[in-house]
């Protein structure tokens, strides 16, 4: 059986990490006694997108950020959502704005997240911060909290990205094209696809490291991973009231040499990643 990556162990470290900081912060400048505070905008009723806010909510209180979420039906008017986001821009209180992804169908997501401030852009998906990530190698500069999630679990398990092959499933390109910039700038030879690709067995039978990101429950199957590759779910599917990956997880561990669970596995970790960049931006205001 694969060795299971914990991301709920690796997500509690960094969690650990931020209260101590923010303590450490209120401490040593009394002027700066507020805690970070996070928005968070969710429209529709998308099961996984409200787990996944829900999880937010609660783990934020653990650590010490505030977080303000504002619901806004499936009907609401674009402009209506991006006005809401103007007034966050402008409101000094909120240092990190989040759209939770994937909208409803109808809505132009592109549109939407470039409204954000890019300097509040918690999610790093504005056209601005995609532009530093896709233009070097220099990440000093924030990144998406799932995309620092794949790399500290890769780093958990001391894994040397330098030539080796990964395969992103993913069917967004700016998800897809972000992620493959960031692991091959680690030195590893990437290729992203998507879901219905004619290639996407050979592709991912051959891959050193598979990452997957489309929402399909159970869609990978033990035949189209190779032996000991390290496999990382990123997809989430909720149905029937249980949650579930885009991997046959039970088929698939015994054939894998490390493998992330859904859930606890990438999920927890990029909550962890979402407050680190939070209190980063708060760092940055002070």
């Amino acid at each position: 059986m694969g060795k299971i990556i914990d991301g709920q162990a690796l997500a509690e470290k960094i969690k650990d990490q931020i209260v101590k900081e923010i303590l450490e912060l209120n401490n040593n400048k009394p002027d700066c006694q507020r805690r970070p505070n996070l928005a968070i905008i969710l429209i529709g009723e998308r099961e996984d997108s409200k787990l996944y806010v829900n999880l937010k909510e609660k783990e934020a209180k653990r650590v010490g950020i505030d977080v303000h979420t504002y619901k806004l039906p499936e009907n609401t008017e674009e402009n209506k959502i991006i006005s809401t986001i103007e007034c966050l821009n402008n409101d000094k209180l909120i240092d990190g704005i989040l759209v939770q992804l994937p909208l409803p169908k109808g809505f132009d997501t592109d549109k939407i997240i470039k409204a954000i401030d890019p300097s509040k852009d918690v999610d790093c998906f504005h056209p601005e911060n995609l532009k530093i990530i896709l233009g070097s190698c220099n990440h000093n500069h924030l990144i998406s909290p799932v995309f620092s999630a794949v790399l500290e679990m890769l780093s958990g398990v001391g894994y040397q990205l330098k030539n080796k092959k990964i395969c992103i499933i993913a069917n967004s390109d700016i998800f897809g094209k972000s992620l493959e910039k960031i692991l091959e700038c680690q030195k590893a030879k990437v290729k992203t696809i998507k879901s219905g690709d004619k290639n996407l067995g050979k592709e991912t039978s051959e891959a050193d490291i598979l990452i997957t990101a489309i929402g399909k429950p159970k869609f990978i199957k033990k035949e189209m991973i190779k032996k000991e590759a390290i496999v990382i779910d990123i997809g989430i599917t909720k149905k029937a009231g249980k949650v579930c990956g885009d991997v046959d997880f039970a088929e698939v561990k015994d054939k894998a040499g490390y493998i992330t669970p859904v859930p606890g596995g990438v999920g927890p970790l990029t909550i962890a990643m979402l407050f680190r960049n939070t209190l980063e931006l708060y760092k940055l205001k002070k």
